[in-house]
C-alpha cells in the first residue's frame, strides 16, 4: 500500500476511553504505513497514548485551525473514523442542538471543494436526527462523503430516510468488533470464566459497573439512578454481589462517569463498591475481563466485554446502545432507561445472567465473533479504497 498522508478526524483527548479505543483501532486497522494528522483536544495526552507507535502530526482541536485548513489542502485523503459523527446532540451536553452537524459541514464542504479531497467516514453512526433542519444538515454532509460506512441498521435507516441513495451507504458494524481480546488485554490471555458460586456465601459475584450521565431525556436521570440502586439492592440480597466501578470518562465535563459513579456508590451503602480508575482501554479491558458480569451504558465498555465474553446487562441511554444490543442479541438483557421501567428488569436479568453464566458468554462470543468477521471485512474494503484514493 502506497504512503498517504490521511488528516483522521474524531474526538480525541476528551480522556474518554471508548473514544481512544476508537483511535487506536483505526491506527492499528489502517496501519503504520501512512502519516496522520489527527485532532485532539489535548495534544500532550495522546501523544502519550500513542507513543511514537505512528507517523502522527497532532493538531488542537480548538486552537489550530489554521494549520488544519493547511492539512486539508495538501493532505491525501480526509477520513472521520467511528462514533456518532452524524446527529444532534441531546439537551443534557448543554450545547447548540446542531453544533456537531455544523462544524462537520463546514469541514466537509472546505475539504470537498476548495482542497478538493476524498472523504471517507468508516463505521459512523448517524442518528439521533429529530428535526427537518438536522436532515438537511446532514444530507448536505452526507452527499459529499466518498466512502460512507456505517455500524448499525439504524443509522443505514436514518440515511436513506433523509434521502441518500441506497448505494452510496455501505452497512458495516463498530470498529472496535475488528479487535481480538489479547490486542484489548495487551498482550494477555482473557480469564477462564467459570461460573460464579451463587450457591455460597463467598465471594460475591463481581459485576463491573459504568454510568454516563449525558442521557438522551435528563429528566429521567434521577428516577433511573433511584430504580438502578434499588435493582442491586434486591440483586444483592438475591446473590451477594460487589460493585466494581468503570469510569470510561475521568474529566474534560462537569459530570464526568468518576463523578457519577462516586455519587451513586452512596445510594447503595451496603454493597461494596471498588472505586477503579482505569487510564486507557487496556486496563479498562482487564478490570471488565476480571469480572462475572458487566452492567453499562458506555457503548464501547459492552463491546470490549462482548469480545472477551463478559455477560452484559446493556442500560440503553440513547439509540446507538439500543442497537448494539441488537446487535448482540441480548434486547432481554437491556432497558430503555429514558423511559419508565421496573427495577425486577435489571434485578432478574443480572440474577439470570448470573445463573446462566456460561450459556450466556458462549452465546456472546459466537455473535460478537460474528461481527468480528464483518468489521474486519469492512477495513479491508477501507484500506483498499485508501490506496486508490485520488485528488478530485
Amino acid at each position: 500500500m502506497g504512503l498517504k498522508k490521511i488528516v483522521f478526524l474524531g474526538t480525541h483527548g476528551q480522556y474518554n476511553i471508548g473514544d481512544e479505543l476508537l483511535l487506536e483501532t483505526f491506527l492499528h486497522q489502517l496501519g503504520p504505513s501512512h502519516s496522520y494528522v489527527i485532532n485532539t483536544y489535548d495534544k500532550a495526552f495522546t501523544a502519550n497514548q500513542l507513543d511514537d507507535r505512528y507517523d502522527v502530526e497532532l493538531i488542537d482541536t480548538a486552537g489550530d485551525r489554521k494549520a488544519f485548513l493547511r492539512h486539508l489542502l495538501d493532505c491525501d485523503l480526509l477520513c472521520f473514523g467511528g462514533g456518532s459523527i452524524i446527529k444532534e446532540l441531546y439537551k443534557s451536553t448543554g450545547r447548540n442542538q446542531y453544533a456537531t452537524l455544523l462544524m462537520i459541514l463546514a469541514t466537509v464542504t472546505f475539504t470537498n471543494l476548495i482542497a478538493r479531497k476524498p472523504i471517507a467516514m468508516l463505521n459512523v453512526g448517524v442518528g439521533p436526527i429529530t428535526s427537518r433542519t438536522g436532515g438537511r444538515l446532514a444530507r448536505l454532509i452526507l452527499t459529499q462523503v466518498d466512502l460512507l460506512t456505517v455500524r448499525d441498521e439504524r443509522s443505514h435507516r436514518t440515511c436513506i430516510n433523509i434521502g441518500l441513495k441506497k448505494s452510496s451507504v455501505q452497512l458495516a458494524t463498530d470498529a472496535v468488533f475488528s479487535a481480538d481480546a489479547h490486542w484489548l488485554l495487551g498482550g494477555d490471555s482473557p480469564a477462564s470464566h467459570s461460573n460464579p458460586d451463587v450457591n455460597g456465601p463467598l465471594p460475591p459475584v463481581k459485576v463491573a459497573l459504568n454510568l454516563n450521565y449525558d442521557i438522551e431525556k435528563p429528566d429521567n436521570w434521577q428516577y433511573f439512578l433511584d430504580h438502578l440502586a434499588a435493582a442491586l439492592i434486591a440483586l444483592n440480597e438475591r446473590h451477594p454481589i460487589e460493585l466494581h466501578a468503570l469510569p470510561m470518562q475521568a474529566g474534560f465535563k462537569d459530570h464526568d462517569d468518576v463523578k457519577v459513579l462516586d455519587e451513586f456508590a452512596d445510594q447503595v451503602p451496603d454493597i461494596k463498591m471498588h472505586r477503579h480508575r482505569p487510564a486507557t482501554y487496556v486496563e479498562a479491558a482487564r478490570l471488565i475481563d476480571d469480572c462475572d458480569v458487566l452492567l453499562s451504558e458506555r457503548l464501547h465498555a459492552i463491546v470490549m466485554a462482548s469480545i472477551l465474553g463478559v455477560p452484559t446487562f446493556a442500560l440503553a441511554y440513547d439509540v446507538k446502545v439500543a442497537e448494539l444490543a441488537s446487535m448482540l442479541d441480548i434486547e432481554d438483557y437491556t432497558v430503555d432507561i429514558n423511559q419508565p421501567f421496573s427495577e425486577r428488569e435489571i434485578s432478574d436479568g443480572l440474577a439470570k445472567l448470573i445463573e446462566n453464566h456460561s450459556t450466556s458468554r458462549t452465546r456472546l462470543l459466537e455473535r460478537s465473533a460474528t461481527l468480528a468477521a464483518t468489521a474486519r471485512d469492512n477495513f479491508s474494503t477501507a484500506r483498499q479504497w485508501i490506496e486508490h484514493a485520488t485528488t478530485r
